[in-house]
């Protein structure tokens, strides 16, 4: 086994807080560690999850999705969210603050913006 492990994804955000709020109450997970520019937040105790950071970056730029000029900062990355009931987790994601795209490419998946401009996805397995 190896003697490393991914502890946590980290995003960049011109406001931790703010963003790690978000997160907190879209995913139900805790705060786990609070510092002026930088949050972690996970899932409650016996729950399994990836931990997710927050780091406050004064020079941050939104990603672009979909690609549209070169030059411009692209997507990096995004998360992939699974949920149950995708009509009505996306809309309590915009209730909470993500502002969904206008691009939406598959019918069992909603892109999403957070409120820093981050691409994220909810997702549903469909019924056969």
């Amino acid at each position: 086994m190896s003697p490393t492990r991914l502890s946590t994804v980290v995003l960049d955000t011109r406001d931790a807080h703010e963003l790690a709020g978000f997160y907190q109450r879209l995913l139900g997970y805790e705060v786990r560690a609070d510092e002026p520019d930088w949050v972690l937040i996970g899932p409650p105790p016996g729950i399994a999850g990836t931990a997710l950071s927050f780091q406050t970056e004064p020079e941050y730029v939104p990603p672009v999705w979909p690609t549209r000029n070169p030059g411009e900062q692209q997507m990096m990355l995004h998360l992939d969210i699974e949920v149950d009931d995708l009509e009505a987790e996306t809309a309590r994601a915009v209730a909470e603050g993500a502002r969904l795209a206008a691009h939406q490419p598959q019918d069992d998946v909603r892109v999403l913006f957070d409120p820093s401009g981050h691409p994220f996805c909810l997702w549903a397995e469909q019924s056969e």
